[in-house]
């Protein structure tokens, strides 16, 4: 009973402006800034600009270049943690919504919270000095390496590989039936500001899917040769979607779409229920 309503108290509070909202909203920013500046790269490098790598690190170089850069990416790095610790309280009180209570919802959270903690900790790291030195297909390729020399390593890695896939199918499967609309609050706005949200939504969920549904099959086809080289960051896959027969403009779809997604993000940080 006692659990039931600190859960409930959780929800309800955090549209009130409790400390929960606060680091949702905080952590949609942050999140929304990256897949912007990567987005943006990404299009760089299709039209033929591929000075500065297409994923996190360069993001943050980006940034870090910028009038008060410095302190910029050390507020992307807290608004990551502020996202973590979002989906850390979903984990443990459950989300927004009548079936917030799913252990399937729980168990979503709790890997989203993994998954915003390895991001966040790199952010950081980057922001005091330490964490520039590789970039993510470099770090891509020496945790696949590393994997794959425990025992059973290349299955582990597949399992991934397959998850990572999997994970992408859902966010497209999802974007397309609109399924985040569920978790907006956009009763006072007007229908014009809901349709472009609704696009942005998405546009940008299906670039998302695509760039995890293709990382995951190089990670998959890695564990399958018995070859490190094989899984690819961000970056080389992004720009693997410029060597297939569409060349570089499915490049430059779905790095439009991965700034579509950042401005979803945005979007989200304004009308999301949390």
């Amino acid at each position: 009973m006692v659990g039931k309503v600190a859960r409930e108290g959780a929800r309800t509070g955090s549209r009130g402006g409790t400390g929960r909202e606060v680091v949702a909203r905080c952590g949609l920013v942050a999140r929304g800034l990256l897949y912007v500046l990567i987005g943006v790269l990404a299009v760089r490098v299709a039209f033929g600009d591929g000075g500065r790598e297409a994923d996190r690190t360069g993001a943050l170089q980006e940034l870090a270049e910028k009038p008060l850069g410095g302190v910029l990416v050390w507020a992307v790095g807290i608004g990551l943690v502020c996202m973590m610790l979002w989906r850390l309280s979903e984990a443990v009180f459950g989300a927004a919504g009548p079936d917030g209570d799913k252990a399937s919802k729980r168990l979503a959270s709790a890997a989203r919270t993994v998954f915003y903690g390895v991001v966040a900790f790199s952010v950081l790291s980057f922001a005091a000095g330490s964490g520039g030195g590789q970039s993510g297909d470099e770090q891509s390729r020496d945790v696949t390496s590393k994997v794959m020399e425990v025992p059973g390593g290349p299955w582990w890695v597949g399992v991934a590989g397959a998850a990572i896939a999997v994970g992408g199918i859902v966010i497209a499967v999802q974007a397309a039936r609109r399924s985040f609309r569920k978790q907006l609050e956009m009763g006072r706005v007007p229908e014009g500001v809901r349709r472009a949200v609704e696009f942005l939504g998405v546009a940008g969920g299906l670039a998302r899917g695509a760039l995890f549904t293709a990382a995951g099959a190089f990670v998959v086809h890695a564990a399958v040769s018995y070859d490190p080289s094989q899984a690819k960051g961000v970056d080389d896959t992004l720009r693997a979607f410029a060597q297939t027969p569409a060349g570089p403009w499915l490049l430059v779809l779905v790095a439009a779409g991965l700034v579509l997604f950042g401005l979803f993000s945005w979007a989200l940080a304004c009308w999301r229920r949390v």
